[in-house]
């Protein structure tokens, strides 16, 4: 009776250690949302996305955010959060940090590029297939992309943030706002519901 007492004792302990932990590690991620999940200074408004260059939902989103972007003259910031199992998102994320040194216009062209043409790109082809991107638009591709890792390091610094903040999929979208009375900032689950999330985060004071 007692080892049995013990054992439902000691099951309860570690539960109710199971549940302190998820309950710290949620509390966590919800601060650090809040501290990271900001329009760019003097923007009141803007559209936060998680993606991944290589997820086809990524590619599927990515002409609503431009439209809604445009529609209400918001920014569409975007991270990086190339997933393990995607084998050559990263490096076109580091590609991308590239082409949005040279100009956000250009940059803006890549992600259009790379999330048109998706399906075509694999590991073997994707340099090929930048460097046509690049001619096209009278960009010359240095020898060495990255040669200090500062791309590579915006990526991962992403990347750190995007766990930090609890991303478990891409995209993860979200609406941000500097208005004091809504919510800084609201996760996007039903798409078809972004253009009206955005109008009501600019009505908010």
């Amino acid at each position: 009776m007692r080892k049995h007492l013990r054992t439902a004792l000691t099951a309860a302990l570690f539960l109710f250690a199971l549940t302190a932990f998820a309950q710290q590690r949620s509390a966590s991620a919800d601060q650090a949302r809040a501290q990271a999940l900001k329009p760019p200074p003097g923007v009141k408004v803007a559209i936060i996305v998680f993606e991944d260059m290589q997820c086809p939902d990524c590619a599927r989103a990515h002409p609503l955010l431009k439209q809604v972007s445009e529609l209400h003259k918001v920014p569409v910031i975007h991270r990086d959060f190339p997933l393990p199992m995607h084998n050559w998102a990263k490096e076109a994320a580091i590609y991308g940090r590239f082409f949005d040194s040279k100009s956000p216009k250009l940059g803006a062209a890549f992600r259009d590029f790379i999330f048109q043409n998706q399906a075509g790109f694999t590991p073997v082809n994707l340099k090929e297939k930048i460097a046509g991107f690049a001619k096209s638009n009278g960009v010359a591709l240095p020898f060495l992309l990255d040669p200090g890792r500062k791309f590579q390091t915006g990526v991962e610094a992403d990347i750190a943030l995007g766990k930090r903040i609890g991303i478990q999929h891409t995209p993860t979208i979200f609406v941000v706002g500097s208005g004091k009375t809504a919510a800084p900032f609201v996760e996007v689950v039903d798409r078809s519901q972004l253009s009206q999330m955005v109008q009501d985060m600019k009505n908010a004071k």
